[in-house]
């Protein structure tokens, strides 16, 4: 049982027997009768606690999404959540095979790749399934004749007169292989070839990645507001995307230039970063740069920084009207681009429009739905109205995850969550905001749309220990005297208060709480604080659990917490360690027995170690993660085609929702008076940090956010939000530096305990 609502003698149920599958039941206290109900009259039982007028209302807005599945296969099994790729290719095999007919839309696809209007794989020549299979299988017999590392160049005016154009391969061994996909498919497709063939097909060469709120920069963006680990995500990301891009066009034997465009806003006010600045290349890319847009007004460029929860009256402009950010794009890209991703829910709603006004591939990453930071956010949205918008937020985030082709995640607990309670987008299949709509259906969680792709680390700054022609030893002496030495003096003050080292989360509080009260590290902190054989992850909650790939990935033994991300990082006792944070008991034990086992066998730790590299290696890499974003964007591309009615009929449906009633909000949302910037320096004009209470989480270590515990609202937490969530109680202000004291003392005690223990 997840949910219940008593309105006597009824008692409604909502029951949740496995992640994404719900049923609801009134039951008769009196008669002890059972009515199944149906997710609008569940719904409905809801509202009545907040709005009666409204849940009694027969005309009440009801939002179904799954009115428009109807070309979508249905999937039942919990573990097909979040393996959408792999389903769509099967799903794509059943419909090309059978008969030649069946395999025409595929040639249809591949006629109408180009690259800026130059023909790639066939040309006009082969405009039949039959002429097609015919020109492979002469293609194939010439090709076995020539060496394996012939260049393509050698062969390809022969080819280019069986109607063959570049794209399958820079030497003979690869272009046969291709084509041998090719024919395979064409004759008996399997799901794998299908897969495998897509991802040689050069179709992305030039992405734009949407992240609008924020200082989205390079450097001096750490604490300034709405700026966390979304820009740290998104510039890894970019870098792996063009690597495996610039790889596949070599293997394709092509000879392009790809782009990548990460389209912000710009800043005039700029607060000392280079978010003024229109264009700025991405270090350590030859081909990816920042394109900064300007909000506009009637009254002309808004120079100030605008809160996320304000953007939304700012975005439709920002993405249509030129000359702004579609006609920018164009201007750089000289084209349109082949695939568009979006971030957060003013990034995504942006992408939604962008692709269907350039008419490609689009996906979606939520890294935070605020619906599940909240209690209750969807039917106490008036309450939060005011402050936040959610009227805005939560109907944006509907049209963007609807609208995209594919959605990426970074765990399956993002989409459904656990046994216990539901995931981000789990919470968007049926809700109400009693007075706007009612959402019966608004997204389906066993949709293959939904693809899990995990992050990894920066394998230049975590890398194993063991890799010692990595390491930077000739500073460990200096290092080891900073941190250990017995006296304090002007060499180990910290150079900004603000900037602190990128400590663990979990030593946040005390980290903070002497750099922002002292400005430098005390003797008595440091080995606290720096003795880091072993990362220790014991949060409540953790969404991703970047944390936990960076510690595995410097080959150090993990021990995490078993709820969210961590949980799926980590396999408990093979390549780290779960603890509970609802059990000290447990969880202490279990990291004494951790030692314990290491002062028996001195080969254990490096097991672990190896172990925890080994799993880091197979699941959490950058390279894995852009070969699976650029595969998504070949298939679903197709996909789409395939689908093409049903796809018009449900963004007919979206545009009317957007119209209607999220231009209508938007409106809403008042826009004040900016005033002109002043050029100060930004020392006197930076945003100030929050309390030592509400730490901002250095840049390095933000992952991307899921439910769990309430996050910062700008500089400080939302006033309304002071409730038991997810059984751990938000603390007030006034209690947190005594946390911070006794946190101290813990830790301590226990550091004098194990030097004994290891004495």
């Amino acid at each position: 049982m997840q949910e219940a609502i008593v309105i006597p003698p009824y008692v409604i149920l909502g029951l949740r027997a496995n992640p994404g599958q719900w049923a609801y039941v009134k039951v008769n206290a009196d008669d002890v009768t059972v009515q199944s109900l149906t997710p609008s009259q569940y719904l409905k039982f809801k509202e009545s606690i907040y709005d009666q007028d409204w849940a009694k209302d027969e005309n009440t807005l009801e939002i179904d999404f799954g009115a428009f599945d109807f070309g979508t296969p249905r999937l039942i099994l919990p573990s097909s959540i979040g393996n959408g790729l792999g389903y769509i290719s099967k799903f794509m095999t059943s419909r090309i095979g059978g008969d030649l007919d069946s395999a025409k839309p595929l040639l249809d696809h591949l006629l109408a790749l180009n690259y800026h209007g130059e023909k790639l794989m066939i040309n006009e020549t082969l405009d039949t399934v039959s002429k097609l299979q015919k020109a492979l299988i002469v293609a194939d017999v010439y090709l076995s004749a020539h060496p394996k590392d012939e260049q393509y160049s050698t062969l390809e005016p022969k080819l280019k007169e069986w109607g063959f154009e570049k794209g399958w391969g820079d030497t003979a061994d690869r272009v046969k292989e291709t084509m041998q996909m090719l024919s395979e498919i064409l004759q008996a497709p399997d799901p794998i070839n299908m897969e495998l063939f897509f991802s040689r097909l050069p179709v992305i060469f030039n992405i734009v990645i949407f992240s609008i709120h924020g200082y989205f920069g390079q450097s001096d963006v750490l604490g300034l507001p709405d700026t966390g680990g979304q820009i740290v995500y998104i510039l890894d990301q970019v870098k792996a995307l063009e690597e495996e891009i610039l790889l596949r066009i070599k293997q394709q034997g092509l000879n392009a230039k790809p782009r990548i465009l990460v389209v912000s806003r710009l800043i005039p006010d700029a607060q000392g970063t280079k978010c003024n600045e229109e264009m700025e290349p991405i270090l350590n890319t030859m081909h990816s740069h920042i394109l900064r847009v300007p909000f506009k007004t009637s009254k002309g460029i808004v120079p100030q920084w605008v809160s996320r929860f304000d953007i939304y009256p700012y975005l439709e402009r920002f993405s249509q009207a030129s000359p702004d950010a579609a006609a920018k794009i164009l201007e750089v890209m000289e084209c349109k681009p082949d695939l568009i991703l979006g971030n957060y829910t003013d990034g995504n709603i942006v992408a939604s429009l962008m692709a269907k006004k350039f008419g490609v591939t689009q996906g979606t990453i939520a890294h935070a739905l605020e619906k599940t930071k909240y209690e209750d956010s969807d039917l106490n949205w008036r309450k939060f109205e005011k402050k936040y918008h959610f009227s805005c937020q939560f109907t944006a985030d509907l049209i963007s995850m609807n609208a995209a082709d594919f959605v990426i995640t970074s765990t399956y607990q993002e989409i459904v969550g656990s046994k216990q309670r539901p995931g981000q987008y789990e919470t968007h299949a049926a809700f109400s905001m009693p007075g706007l709509c009612r959402v019966v259906s608004g997204i389906n969680v066993f949709d293959p749309k939904f693809n899990i792709a995990s992050p990894g680390a920066e394998q230049s700054v975590y890398f194993p220990y063991t890799e010692k022609e990595k390491r930077l030893t000739s500073f460990h002496p200096a290092i080891k005297e900073l941190l250990f030495n017995e006296q304090d003096n002007d060499e180990h003050m910290s150079a900004n208060p603000f900037d602190p080292f990128p400590f663990s989360y979990y030593l946040a509080y005390l980290t903070y709480y002497c750099l922002l009260n002292r400005g430098y590290l005390a003797d008595v902190t440091k080995p606290i604080i720096f003795s880091m054989a072993r990362l220790d992850t014991p949060a409540l909650y953790e969404a991703f659990g970047l944390t936990v790939i960076e510690a595995m990935n410097c080959g150090l033994p993990t021990f995490a917490t078993n709820q969210g991300g961590p949980a799926e990082i980590v396999v408990d006792g093979v390549s780290g360690f779960h603890i509970n944070p609802n059990n000290g008991d447990e969880s202490s034990n279990k990291i004494a027995d951790f030692f314990t086992k290491c002062k028996v066998d001195a080969k254990y730790w490096d097991r672990m170690s190896q172990a925890g590299l080994q799993r880091i290696y197979e699941c959490y890499t950058w390279k894995m993660y852009a070969n699976k974003a650029l595969n998504m964007g070949s298939m679903y591309g197709f996909w789409r085609q395939l689908n093409k009615e049903n796809k018009q009929a449900k963004q007919r449906y979206i545009d009317i929702l957007y119209n209607l009633q999220f231009k209508k909000l938007a409106k809403t949302i008042e826009i004040p008076d900016f005033v002109t910037p002043k050029h100060q320096e930004r020392a006197q004009t930076r945003p100030t940090r929050p309390p030592l209470a509400e730490p901002q989480e250095p840049v390095r270590k933000v992952a991307p956010r899921g439910t769990g515990l309430p996050q910062m609202e700008l500089t400080k937490r939302p006033q309304p939000t002071r409730y038991i969530q997810d059984g751990s109680t938000l603390m007030s202000n006034a209690t947190k530096p005594l946390i911070v004291l006794v946190s101290v003392l813990i830790v301590a005690y226990a550091s004098k305990n194990l030097y004994r223990f290891f004495k």
